[in-house]
């Protein structure tokens, strides 16, 4: 009980728990508790069960109404289900990731883990429960947020054990979700960051990387610096659905121009390609982000992990007309070998016709478009390790 009542922030009382299962599996889920609706601008209409825990908990539909889901007032009012911060103490801030197809770098930095976007189809939901949490409503809500971060990066930027090879911020979870308005960690590390000529880039679909671009710039002027843009659709109302609090295509799309105006390189991710639903916009989005000034590009099939894909699945079911929902599902198991994911690494990428397709019209398109000619990796060669004593004339 004590662990259930601190996973509420010690706000409900005994009589709002209706029982705590056992090890009991999948089919009990917050499906049923959440009847009355998704909440306002989240992503996800679930809160599953942490699949590593053996405890499961329900909780009344009032109290649940009046923890998470948007509900009216005697006044009209509505009521949002509000974020909670944590602090995370960490004693490490750049993390090495293991290389593999997917993943074509070697070192993270994240100042933040859970992430406010909201995007349904988020390949990192499952990490967060790592962290205790739920994957679904808590990933976008009970966010875990690091502000030691740039001091933690300057000393580890200072050891004579760290070889300057460029590192991604961030690989999971987006340094530019809207917490990062008030906290500035990700300012304060790129503040680092430039000031060490440390080759960096980012990976973000707000807009609010335009609120760096004197240190992007910095950064480009050294061949240090790149800023990837995700945009997934350039479909304004179809983005809010998938990516309810994420910046909205046309404001990405300005925020590539505007970097690529500033001298930053952009590379644009397609990513996912959700076959029946986005897959027949890439020769347009690839068209707009070259014409914006995006000079790479790279495609992405939809990955549906763990719980993500119940997630995944519960969201078609209330945003799509139910014959084109079935379309997706049948899709993603066609270029999944039948099924909704598959965890081999050589199958991640997906197979069959379908992916075939996309791939020869991704290469036709970026070809047309004069995209992904630059090809430069980003350079050490102004990298300057900080002081041991951890002065540097930023601070």
């Amino acid at each position: 009980m004590r662990q259930v009542c601190a996973h509420f922030g010690n706000r409900l009382d005994r009589a709002a728990v209706v029982r705590i299962l056992f090890g009991m599996g999948s089919d009990y889920s917050y499906r049923d508790a959440l009847e009355k609706g998704p909440a306002h601008r989240r992503g996800a209409g679930l809160n599953p069960g942490n699949r590593f825990e053996t405890v499961r908990l329900h909780v009344l539909g009032e109290e649940l109404d009046r923890q998470w889901v948007e509900r009216e007032g005697e006044d009209g009012s509505l009521q949002r289900v509000e974020r909670q911060v944590f602090h995370d103490r960490t004693r490490r801030i750049i993390n090495r990731v293991s290389r593999t197809a997917d993943v074509p770098f070697d070192w993270t930095l994240n100042p933040y883990r859970g992430c406010e976007h909201g995007c349904i189809y988020c390949f990192a939901r499952p990490y967060h429960e790592y962290l205790g949490f739920s994957c679904g409503l808590d990933f976008e809500t009970k966010l875990v947020a690091k502000p030691d971060a740039p001091r933690l990066l300057l000393k580890e930027l200072a050891s004579p054990n760290w070889r300057p090879e460029p590192i991604v911020m961030s690989a999971s979870t987006d340094v530019y979700q809207h917490v990062e308005h008030t906290m500035r960690i990700a300012r304060g590390c790129l503040e680092v960051l430039a000031e060490c000529g440390q080759p960096v880039t980012t990976m973000t679909k707000s807009a609010m990387v335009l609120r760096d671009i004197d240190l992007w710039s910095r950064l480009a002027g050294m061949n240090a610096g790149r800023v990837t843009i995700t945009l997934v659709t350039l479909d304004g109302e179809l983005a809010q659905k998938l990516e309810p609090r994420a910046s909205a295509p046309t404001a990405r799309l300005r925020a590539i121009r505007e970097l690529s105006d500033a001298g930053i390189p952009v590379s644009v991710n397609v990513a996912p390609i959700i076959p029946g639903l986005t897959d027949m916009e890439m020769p347009r989005i690839l068209e707009a982000v070259a014409e914006a000034g995006a000079r790479r590009a790279a495609w992405v099939l939809l990955k549906l992990p763990y719980q993500v894909k119940d997630l995944f699945l519960d969201w078609l079911e209330r945003s799509v007309h139910p014959d084109r929902a079935r379309k997706v599902e049948s899709l993603i198991r066609q270029a999944r070998g039948g099924k909704l994911y598959q965890a081999n690494e050589n199958r991640r990428r997906g197979r069959g016709a379908i992916v075939e397709q996309l791939a020869q019209t991704f290469d036709v398109f970026t070809r047309r478009y004069g995209l992904n000619r630059d090809v430069r990796p980003l350079s050490t060669a102004h990298f300057r390790r900080p002081d041991q004593s951890g002065q540097m004339e930023l601070f």
